[in-house]
């Protein structure tokens, strides 16, 4: 008998059906002998429509009143599914994030888990019954509800999965799996059976949105496997597991893109120690997440600084370089919205030379020019304008052999 974590995304329980075929999968994983704990995200589109309304009432609100209201989609959900699966034979309880026992900080739209105490859910199983448990969401140490933000219930279903010592975390969503580029950027691309967690990893971090980063991150340093099916059609879909050392892996595994970021530069510089480290604390003090950072060689004792930020946080970048601009010296600072990423990944990489003069002879002979450069030993990313994103995944895609025939 083996336990086995699944998690329902929002498209999965869109509505009456879709809830009601959840509860049947369930039911029929239970009949073979495994236990079952449920994980479930908002139906559709519930949680953007709580968002505009709330926006639409007051736009600026609370965060906590905000964590309150958007909590609730993921309250509905799992009460229908719970109903849904008494309907077909399944005893089940249905379990608040905080009735499950999912601690976080304090940090209200964002919270990030502290502890597990499952002991609710335990006592379920033990009962025989399945647990429902609301994805997204937790108590603080203060004792305020929270959410764990987009893609949130990823993380609850790996979290309770370590927590629970699971066999597997199934991510059940509308893709069958994992991809070797989005199939709507890519009409080409190839479903995976099989990607490295550090593979993975670098995938969303780069605009794979299959699974959300924090979930993989969690999930390699609690060894929870991880699984990603399609609950439309229930097939065998991509492993997410360890690297295996013995076998050779593909040069390339997959291409993302990523057209959510933007690029700030604050330029002419003093070309000093400690003026970088003053601009990005500020940053940090914001809680502003910087991903790639160029810096232009010094001349005449200046130089300019760039870096990507989530458009979202745009504003609130550029006003935390304001704040330092004077103090560093800084003669410009402007920002640059149209710009996307893309990026090569694969385990491969770091024992195939040959790598990066594809890339950039690819990108070159489609006139796709590249503004920012950056890399680790699996990936090489970079950043072009967002109007030829789609052209330069399809090229290089194309490029290194990913086609599917």
């Amino acid at each position: 008998m083996a336990l086995v974590v699944q998690k329902y995304g929002g498209t999965s329980v869109g509505d009456a059906d879709r809830i009601r075929a959840v509860a049947e999968h369930v039911a029929r994983t239970k009949a073979g002998g495994d236990d079952v704990v449920v994980v479930v995200s908002a139906m559709g589109k519930f949680t953007d429509d709580l968002i505009r309304l709330a926006e639409e009432i007051a736009p600026r609100h609370a965060p906590r009143e905000r964590d309150m209201l958007l909590t609730a989609g993921e309250r509905i959900s799992m009460a229908l599914v719970s109903m849904a699966l008494g309907g077909v034979g399944v005893d089940s309880a249905s379990f608040t994030g905080s009735q499950a026992g999912i601690i976080t900080d304090t940090d209200h739209t964002r919270a990030k888990i502290l502890e597990m105490r499952p002991d609710r859910i335990r006592e379920a199983l033990d009962a025989g019954l399945v647990p429902v448990v609301a994805g997204f969401q937790g108590v603080s140490t203060e004792r305020d509800i929270t959410t764990l933000g987009r893609g949130g219930s990823d993380v609850t279903a790996v979290a309770l999965a370590a927590a629970l010592k699971a066999d597997v975390c199934e991510i059940y969503t509308d893709v069958t799996g994992v991809f070797s580029a989005d199939p709507r950027v890519a009409p080409k691309a190839r479903r995976l059976a099989r990607v490295s967690f550090d593979e993975m990893m670098e995938m969303a971090a780069t605009g794979s949105r299959v699974l959300m980063l924090r979930s993989v991150e969690f999930a390699r340093r609690h060894h929870v496997t991880l699984h990603v099916r399609s609950s439309f059609t229930w097939e065998p879909g991509t492993w997410i597991v360890e690297e295996d050392p013995t076998m050779e892996e593909a040069i390339v595994t997959a291409i993302t893109d990523d057209t959510s970021e933007a690029k700030v530069t604050v330029g002419g510089v003093p070309d000093r120690p400690g003026v970088a480290a003053q601009l990005f604390r500020q940053l940090a003090d914001h809680k502003i997440n910087v991903d790639m950072i160029v810096q232009n060689t010094s001349a005449n004792g200046t130089t300019d600084i760039s870096f990507t930020v989530p458009k979202t946080d745009l504003e609130s970048a550029l006003g935390a370089c304001e704040v330092v601009r004077d103090n560093i010296g800084a003669a410009t600072l402007s920002s640059d919205a149209g710009i996307g990423r893309v990026s090569l990944v694969g385990a491969g990489m770091k024992s195939s030379p040959g790598v990066t003069a594809l890339m950039f002879e690819t990108l070159a002979d489609k006139g796709i020019n590249i503004e920012m450069i950056s890399t680790s030993s699996i990936r090489i990313s970079c950043v072009v304008r967002a109007e030829k994103v789609v052209e330069a995944v399809r090229a290089l895609h194309s490029a290194f052999g990913l086609d599917a025939a």
